[in-house]
């Protein structure tokens, strides 16, 4: 993944924007942008940029009564020398994908600068029979494979060494934990990155510090362990008692960290997250 350089991009003399929820702090002026909208420049000057997209929906009920893999993060990409000249610029922000019953959880959609910069939508979680998807961060795999995730973007899916089992959705900073049907444990989703917590701060947003965390993966004993969501939004799987009629859905994604949703079991309420756009600049 990229890392913050120890000097931000300066904008140059006479550069101005407005759009999205602006704040000064430490020296920066901040765009938050957590819905579509657009950005609209005068001048010509460098800014960074965090993109992040909408996160996977997690893997869901399947044709032989099981849940399904976490949901891969929305891809984190980040510009550190991103140059603008005057024009209004469209800033897209991707919703979460949705869950899925008998088949792998849709992916979340890209978030985007206009034409200049796109992150990747979190890759959905597998179920029986259909693999975890490719995205920003891979989704989670359940009896098929996980998902990959896109080089400096993300992480890959978490897979299962038995079925039933789901792996954690990838995450910003490191890939799905693996489902271990030996040890009654659903994956975990991967980690998210917290290398823009001082963005986090001056816009309050984000989880903790935290962007872009993977989907916990399901399984199917409630005396097991779920898989957790990985820091930086991402939700935890559910679990299921075999025999004992009791099934526990996993939680979505949370807005506007590009969270993946965890593995559950009814189909409807395992959602990615939503991403955000944040763009800064020195004043």
């Amino acid at each position: 993944m990229s890392t913050l350089g120890i000097f931000a991009s300066a904008a140059a003399a006479g550069f101005s924007a407005t759009g999205g929820t602006e704040v000064t702090s430490g020296g920066y002026k901040y765009h938050t942008f957590t819905s579509t909208g657009n950005f609209v420049v005068t001048g010509t000057g460098t800014v960074e940029a965090i993109v992040i997209a909408g996160g996977g929906g997690g893997g869901d009920f399947g044709i032989n009564g099981a849940g399904g893999g976490g949901g891969g993060a929305g891809g984190l990409k980040y510009e550190s020398a991103l140059s603008l000249s005057t024009a209004t610029y469209t800033i897209t922000v991707g919703g979460g994908g949705a869950n899925e019953a008998y088949g792998t959880a849709a992916n979340g959609s890209n978030s985007s600068i206009g034409t200049v910069s796109t992150g990747i939508g979190g890759g959905g979680g597998g179920q029986e029979g259909t693999p975890g998807a490719n995205g920003g961060s891979g989704g989670g795999g359940q009896e098929q494979g996980p998902g990959t995730g896109t080089s400096g973007q993300g992480f890959s899916g978490g897979a299962s060494n038995t079925g039933n089992y789901g792996g954690g959705g990838g995450g910003a900073s490191a890939a799905g934990g693996t489902a271990n049907g030996t040890t009654n444990v659903a994956g975990s989703g991967g980690a998210g990155s917290n290398a823009y917590s001082t963005w986090a701060s001056a816009t309050s947003s984000g989880d903790s510090g935290y962007y872009a965390g993977g989907g916990g993966g399901w399984l199917p004993s409630a005396t097991g362990t779920v898989g957790s969501g990985g820091a930086g939004g991402g939700g935890q799987g559910g679990a299921r008692g075999v025999g004992k009629g009791v099934f526990i859905d996993g939680t979505p994604g949370d807005t506007n960290t590009g969270g993946g949703g965890g593995g559950g079991f009814s189909n409807g309420t395992t959602g990615g997250g939503s991403g955000i756009v944040i763009i800064r600049y020195a004043v």
